[in-house]
């Protein structure tokens, strides 16, 4: 199966979840002028898919919603993290967020 399913079936899943996702199409292209343009969150390293994800707090915050920072980067069973997609992942698991590389919507879970 190639990434491109992969990421389907990733997103249906979180979906399914809770999660709130978004394609994080990333990239360069030269423009007209010969001039590089960069897009895409977080680029480089960013991940695939992010987001959010709802979580109910301590007992003093109860009933309370908050969102926490969701980024899944979708790889095939063999793929490799380049290094920054790995120190894009660890920022946000060090941040408080919920970071995921997803080689199979099971992955979610």
């Amino acid at each position: 199966m190639n990434e491109s399913a992969i990421l389907q079936r990733v997103r249906l899943a979180a979906s399914k979840l809770g999660y709130r996702l978004s394609r994080n199409n990333s990239g360069c292209f030269e423009d007209k002028t010969g001039r590089w343009v960069r897009f895409g969150c977080f680029a480089p390293g960013g991940a695939d898919l992010i987001g959010y994800k709802t979580i109910r707090i301590t007992e003093e915050h109860l009933g309370m919603a908050v969102a926490q920072f969701v980024a899944i980067e979708v790889k095939t069973p063999t793929g490799k993290l380049k290094p920054e997609q790995a120190q894009f992942l660890k920022a946000v698991r060090e941040s408080g967020g919920i970071a995921i590389v997803a080689r199979s919507a099971d992955d979610l879970s």
